[in-house]
């Protein structure tokens, strides 16, 4: 008896991977082909890491570089920036790679040529922080929805908020005119396309308030914006976490699912923190996190997850609930080839912490980023 390939997908989903003996559906190695076309060459992804290496304008550094394009060649199938902000008062770190002038573009263009050269896919992550931007870094208040006490932060007005979905548009195309391959819209940890999403900190009065739909507006009309201008042949993903930050996690899977729903989406990033994380939410905890969003239907939206994926059990565990790629965090900060590595031995794991700077040097990462992982309890000696 055949299966039509949804039907053996939602049996994987929903299937008990705590029995023994699953063989999983999925490995490591495979390739993976978006609804357009585009060939991914394995299911590893660089997740969008803050590391504070590049210039204080936004522009590229030789660091950062050399960073990223190291995971290219360690065998990232799809290497993702860090968050790169799309407007110079979004700016939420130090040495942040921006993406909101066309002074970027030299060194983005630059970056996408130097990823794909090791057959990776190129993927830039929009970025405003919001009310979580840094006054001392931005020379002025914060934006959020409305009002923020906790962090001095103001209401947008209209037409900022106007601005704010311009800002995004116009940096996705910035980002094809570089030559990336698609974009990911950053709508999790806070910052401020989650703050528009949560109850608890949007408190406007307008079309983007009060009820879901219109505090979820802003994600429809960026995404229908990007698509419009950069056309079907460029990946388009979102970035989501479940919870915290004022989120309700029954919204986050009603916004998932609708977003699937319009076809404007190629791939979904959900960040659960640990991948065998229970919700927080007493109402939500009949099932982890993750299989919360395993439980959609996706359609042909590629599901990415990330979450203390650490060694190669961690990656194989996830491809067996059914997940497409395996984002992968600080795993791939302390091997620059952690997908090699994995492919190679199915009982790989990564090297303990806390390491050396010298370690870490050779593992491709510049002073700034050291400096910033020493923030990290226990991961630099």
């Amino acid at each position: 008896m055949a299966f039509e390939p949804e039907v053996i997908r939602s049996i994987v989903r929903n299937f008990d991977y705590n029995l023994p003996y699953f063989d999983s559906m999925t490995r490591p190695n495979e390739a993976l082909q978006f609804r357009n076309g585009i060939v991914m060459q394995n299911r590893f992804v660089l997740a969008p890491l803050t590391n504070s290496q590049s210039h204080e304008d936004g522009t590229l550094s030789n660091d950062e570089y050399n960073w990223l394009v190291k995971r290219a060649e360690g065998g990232f199938g799809m290497v993702t920036t860090c968050a790169s902000h799309v407007a110079e008062k979004g700016k939420g770190f130090p040495g942040q790679l921006g993406i909101f002038s066309d002074a970027h573009i030299e060194g983005h263009k630059r970056l996408a040529l130097g990823i794909k050269a090791h057959g990776s896919l190129a993927i830039v992550q929009l970025h405003h922080a919001g009310m979580r931007s840094l006054k001392e870094l931005i020379g002025q208040a914060p934006q959020c929805p409305s009002d923020n006490e906790e962090f001095g932060a103001r209401g947008m007005t209209s037409a900022e908020i106007q601005g704010l979905k311009a800002d995004f548009i116009d940096a996705a195309k910035r980002a094809q005119s570089c030559g990336y391959d698609g974009v990911q819209l950053h709508g999790a940890h806070g910052y401020v396309l989650a703050q528009f999403l949560s109850a608890e900190i949007n408190k406007r009065n307008d079309k983007y308030g009060r009820s879901f739909e219109n505090r979820s507006r802003i994600f429809f009309e960026i995404v229908d914006g990007i698509r419009i201008a950069c056309g079907n042949k460029f990946l388009v993903g979102i970035r989501l976490s479940p919870e915290r930050f004022g989120l309700d996690l029954g919204e986050v899977k009603l916004l998932t699912q609708r977003l699937i729903d319009t076809g404007q989406i190629d791939f979904l990033d959900i960040s659960v923190w640990d991948y065998q994380k229970m919700p927080e939410d007493e109402q939500y905890q009949n099932k982890s996190l993750l299989q919360h969003f395993l439980s959609l239907d996706a359609k042909d939206v590629v599901l990415s997850v990330a979450g203390k994926i650490k060694h190669a059990t961690d990656v194989q565990n996830v491809l067996n609930t059914g997940a497409d790629l395996v984002c992968v965090g600080r795993s791939g900060i302390l091997h620059f080839d952690f997908p090699k590595q994995v492919i190679a031995n199915p009982n790989f794991e990564r090297v303990p912490t806390p390491v050396s700077e010298a370690y870490l040097q050779a593992q491709g990462l510049g002073p700034a980023f050291i400096n910033y992982m020493k923030k990290w309890k226990y991961f630099v000696a």
